[in-house]
């Protein structure tokens, strides 16, 4: 059966602003990382048919050895689907030796106004076995309350 992990939250900022976000690498670096992690962009090419490279970096990995060297999680991810300001489908494989993080993860982003914000869904499907599933709803919700920092600070800036 396939797995479907998702986290939701409503963010006080227009979708237009969290769409921006979610195509914007030095946004994705500041947000994207989950409690306890770092991440920095390595390539960059946000269209249909392109994407990015994100290494993610344990700041303590004593506890959570990484999935591509004991510190970090290396990630390839496409655009599959670029929807302004609706919609991101990303396309994530994680670089790992071990065939339990094998795989190809699609990483679906709604964005739905409503009242005095967005409604922010993110889907994962098709979840490598070798993600815990509360571990990974638990970091999905962490960079979901990053995105809410980040663009409800940057919309008190332009307000």
């Amino acid at each position: 059966m396939e797995r479907i992990d998702r986290a939701s939250r409503v963010i006080a900022a227009a979708p237009t602003t969290v769409y921006d976000a979610l195509l914007d690498p030095e946004a994705l670096e500041a947000w994207l990382p989950p409690d306890g992690m770092r991440g920095r962009v390595e390539r960059w090419d946000p269209r249909p048919g392109g994407g990015f490279r994100m290494v993610l970096t344990y700041l303590d990995a004593t506890d959570a050895p990484g999935k591509t060297s004991d510190a970090t999680d290396a990630v390839e991810v496409g655009f599959a689907e670029l929807t302004p300001p609706e919609r991101v489908v990303q396309r994530a494989v994680f670089e790992a030796d071990d065939p339990a993080h094998a795989g190809v993860m699609t990483m679906t982003w709604q964005l739905t106004a409503v009242g005095g914000g967005t409604q922010v869904t993110v889907t994962a499907t098709d979840v490598p076995a070798g993600i815990d599933q509360t571990d990974h709803q638990t970091a999905m919700a962490s960079s979901l309350a990053n995105l809410a920092a980040y663009v409800e600070a940057a919309e008190r800036a332009d307000g």
